[in-house]
């Protein structure tokens, strides 16, 4: 069963890819992006990475791989946009993962 739950991580990763560059090239024309935060990438990225590192978070409501599949998605959505796109946006989601990662490990 573990075979197949890694098998759709990968899949999720690759449609969200795919996804994330071909919406990235519909909203950005120019090759390298500016450096200014996109806040729809931002909340992809954020949310993302809650799910997929915290995913014990929201055990009582719903099954961790689907948590982490849907996580999974979102962040490689921000990975996969354009070249020089997305980077803040996923430091920022991993940062924000990682401290309430951290807060909950420690106050529990």
């Amino acid at each position: 069963m573990d075979q197949i739950i890694y098998l759709v991580y990968l899949i999720s990763f690759v449609m969200g890819s795919v996804a994330g560059l071909v919406l990235s090239y519909k909203k950005y024309k120019s090759p390298f992006g500016a450096q200014k935060i996109d806040v729809v990438a931002l909340v992809l990225a954020v949310i993302g990475w809650v799910l997929a590192v915290n995913s014990q978070l929201l055990a009582s409501l719903v099954p961790s791989y689907v948590s982490i599949t849907i996580g999974v998605f979102l962040i490689a959505m921000v990975l996969g946009m354009r070249p020089g796109y997305g980077r803040y946006e996923t430091v920022t989601g991993f940062a924000v993962a990682a401290v309430i990662w951290i807060l909950r490990t420690v106050l529990t």
